[in-house]
């Protein structure tokens, strides 16, 4: 072999030098990203975490104003005066049944709106796109004086969705609820081929059929998102309740039982950041039982 092959053949062969260089620029990049999560995580589990320190503090302690991020003799009484408020139990179901109903019916009605406004032709349906997507950006708080009245009226007619109704909460909290879940599912409607409704039809599926067997398990991510966003927004709301349920003690809500410990001269901070741990724990188990739910569907919708 001669000179010239030689290095025709070092100049052929890659060099393997500059890929520890990139390993080390990847090793870098993927610390600064973990690093820059971890911070992140940690700003916001802090606000959690102090929150829980603060409802198991003696009462001595935060009237002092003890800052310490610790607590050496943790205690259980703030949780016990959260517990002993009259009707507590009472505001605890009035919050879960109108959070699990304004869940089943927005997201109910705003899938089927969804279906109906991607996969149908007809007359109005740009305008109506925009009418969703104005009662969208409207202000909460400029519609609670106007539908105080309009509830107020309502309840002449149908009592269960007067003031002082739990029936006026789910209303009030499914209709702000919707065009969010409408304008969230019509994409995850839109992102699901024709060819598969075309084939479910060849397959002899009626409409009906092919909604509720094919088209809604490729959609339950967005489903399930959007019946998060409902629930969370429906059980930790107290401007509704403050303003609708006005006289009727028996059905009020849990943020309402916090009000109770909002006193002018004294604030209970230790009964209500436990109240605070307590109206946390039913968020975190609503959101754990669908997050199975929305891996699965991801998972299928992969598959689909």
């Amino acid at each position: 072999m001669t000179a010239v092959d030689l290095s025709v053949r070092e100049a052929k062969t890659p060099s393997k030098e500059p890929a520890p260089q990139k390993f080390r620029k990847g090793g870098r990049r993927r610390f600064g990203a973990d690093a820059a999560a971890l911070i992140i995580a940690l700003l916001v589990a802090f606000p959690l975490f102090w929150m829980v320190l603060s409802a198991l503090k003696p009462k001595t302690a935060l009237d002092a104003g003890d800052a310490a991020p610790f607590t050496l003799e943790p205690s259980l009484d703030s949780f016990g005066r959260v517990l002993a408020v009259n009707n507590f139990g009472q505001y605890f179901i009035n919050s879960v049944v109108v959070a699990l109903a304004v869940v089943v019916i927005s997201t109910a009605l705003a899938f089927l709106a969804a279906v109906a406004l991607t996969r149908y032709n007809f007359k109005m349906r740009t305008k109506l796109l925009i009418i969703i997507l104005v009662a969208q950006m409207v202000p909460i708080e400029a519609l609670t004086i106007p539908l105080f009245f309009l509830l107020r009226n309502a309840g002449e007619a149908i009592p269960l969705v007067g003031l002082n109704q739990l029936g006026s909460l789910v209303l009030v909290h499914v209709g702000f609820s919707i065009p969010f879940a409408i304008w969230m599912l019509r994409g995850f409607v839109a992102a699901v081929p024709v060819e598969i409704e075309e084939a479910a039809r060849l397959d002899g599926a009626s409409s009906f059929r092919f909604v509720r067997s094919v088209l809604f398990p490729l959609v339950a991510p967005g489903v399930v998102a959007c019946s998060v966003f409902s629930f969370i927004s429906t059980w930790n709301d107290f401007l509704f309740a403050k303003t609708f349920i006005i006289s009727a003690q028996e059905n009020q809500t849990l943020p309402m039982a916090l009000l109770t410990f909002f006193k002018p001269d004294q604030n209970d901070w230790g009964a209500i950041m436990a109240g605070s741990v307590i109206m946390t724990i039913p968020v975190l188990i609503f959101f754990m039982a669908v997050q199975r739910k929305l891996v699965s569907g991801l998972a299928g919708a992969v598959k689909g």
